[in-house]
């Protein structure tokens, strides 16, 4: 059985991903376990011995003065997770939920937060058995942690909310009878334990990096069939021009795409027919090598946070001190989202003006619009216009969420990161990149056809074959969404990049 082994300190996104989607079980270490037991601990102490402290013993934000006593802690974590359901607007994918609960799990494990054993073994179970809640996307200032949208992910730990079981929406309680989980009563710290920290917007961003990642070779592929379409000038893609200037990211891309383009008859050298290409072909090394060094800058801040502590108070076991912080807030991650946001829109920025040049006679020499028969057909004119609608909206999408904020809690959190709304934009703007990459790529093969195919690559014939046992030249209109889709679902597969890497080695 695949598993994932939970510490606390060395999930990767990729087990991330693993168990998101494709359904690996996760356990508890057994010295995270021993942690967990430790600092719950402490937690029984001082709630025993009635002393004040933050979350556990006191009300939460502006009510952080309020004493409560030790009757009323019950009330007050259920209390808790009621009132703070206040999520809105469609819900996470199945994915996103899954990576969320994981990212709790391995929070907890840390041994930081003070739940109870069972409680964490709650969790673990609805994850190992398929119990997913339905959390809304909207709600979240990822500031005082995602505290909405985790709330709706505790409603159904205590058989409150809904959940999806095996494909079925029902009621959380419902969800939990089918999977035999029972049901938990909350009691001091664990609420709060529970909402208090990053995991839905870091459970968002680290599905998106790593399917930014993939999209990045995606893009190389695109640019090297539109290459082979426009009989581009590979002389500007030498190791030596990008070598000297130095960035990991644009020597890679570089790389790449003369592999991919390797004995292809359909490019040209500097000075066979023209001396040098437009930017979009020329200085695709240069924009893709950024996107790749941002996302790769990202990746690493999102490993730090998928095995950081992000719960508030923050239990020392070993020192038997607590201590009420600010690690929920969610700047790190707002920064790098935002980042990420403007690195892959970019990619559809020079992707679409790729496509351009295909459709464009002036610029790329083909026939208008990629058909033969023009004025009668349209070929891939408004291709390019639905192209350009997502490279537009992406403009808008890119712009920094982290740039706003908004006091909450009566002042008391008077400055909130926007980081959850941070990584659905650049979700939202990969999901629009992959997309307009299906059209360019869509378009590239069609280009090549009316070229004359005298022989691709090495890695732009598995690309060509692949799309082409799909979707045939267009001859004459057809209706294109559905060619559109078919290359999308190519991308979504990751399919073309496999098949490539399986034959030339892995691309960077």
């Amino acid at each position: 059985m695949n598993k994932v082994y939970i510490n606390g300190k060395s999930l990767t996104i990729e087990d991330v991903v693993n168990v998101a989607r494709n359904g690996y079980k996760v356990e508890l270490t057994k010295e995270s376990q021993e942690k967990v037991i430790k600092a719950r601990n402490i937690v029984d102490k001082f709630v025993d011995e009635e002393k004040i402290v933050y979350g556990i013993t006191t009300g939460f934000g502006k009510f952080s003065d309020v004493v409560i006593t030790k009757e009323e802690t019950k009330t007050l974590q259920r209390n808790l997770i009621i009132s703070h359901s206040c999520g809105v607007g469609e819900c996470f994918d199945e994915d996103v939920s899954r990576g969320i609960m994981l990212l709790r799990i391995n929070n907890l494990a840390k041994g930081n937060s003070g739940v109870r054993i069972d409680t964490l073994n709650t969790l673990i179970k609805m994850l190992n058995e398929g119990v997913h809640p339905l959390i809304p996307q909207k709600g979240s200032l990822g500031a005082s942690g995602d505290l909405a949208p985790l709330s709706h992910m505790v409603l159904v730990m205590i058989g409150e909310g809904e959940a999806v079981y095996n494909g079925e929406k029902m009621s959380g309680i419902d969800a939990l009878k089918k999977a035999d989980i029972e049901s938990v009563e909350l009691t001091s710290k664990e609420g709060l334990a529970l909402i208090n920290g990053t995991q839905v917007m870091t459970a968002v961003g680290a599905l998106t990096v790593y399917d930014a990642v993939n999209l990045l070779k995606t893009a190389d592929v695109a640019a090297a069939l539109t290459m082979e379409a426009l009989n581009g000038i590979v002389t500007a893609y030498d190791k030596k021009v990008h070598e000297v200037r130095g960035h990991q990211g644009q020597i890679n891309a570089a790389k790449n795409i003369l592999n991919i383009l390797d004995n292809s008859n359909m490019t040209t050298t500097q000075g066979e027919i023209r001396v040098q290409d437009a930017y979009t072909l020329r200085c695709t090394p240069q924009i893709h090598g950024a996107s790749k060094d941002a996302i790769d800058y990202i990746k690493k801040k999102v490993e730090i946070e998928i095995n950081a502590a992000t719960d508030n108070p923050l239990i020392f076991p070993d020192v038997e001190e607590v201590i009420s912080g600010g690690n929920f807030h969610g700047q790190p991650m707002a920064l790098s989202f935002d980042f990420l946001a403007i690195a892959l829109a970019e990619i559809a920025n020079v992707s679409e003006r790729r496509l351009e040049r295909l459709v464009n006679p002036t610029l790329g020499g083909l026939p208008a619009f990629l058909t033969k028969k023009g004025g009668l057909n349209s070929g891939f004119m408004i291709v390019q216009y639905s192209a350009a609608a997502l490279v537009s909206e992406n403009k808008v999408l890119a712009h920094p969420a982290s740039v706003d904020s908004i006091p909450s809690s009566a002042n008391q959190e008077d400055h909130v990161s926007m980081g959850t709304i941070a990584a659905r934009k650049a979700r939202e703007i990969m999901e629009n990149v992959r997309k307009v990459l299906a059209m360019e790529m869509l378009g590239a093969t069609q280009g090549i056809d009316l070229n004359g195919n005298k022989g691709l690559g090495a890695g732009t014939s598995i690309a060509y074959e692949l799309i082409r046992e799909k979707t045939k030249t267009i001859e004459e209109d057809i209706i294109m969404y559905k060619e559109i889709n078919k290359c999308e679902d190519l991308i979504i597969s990751n399919i073309i990049v496999d098949k490539i890497e399986e034959k030339i080695g892995k691309l960077n």
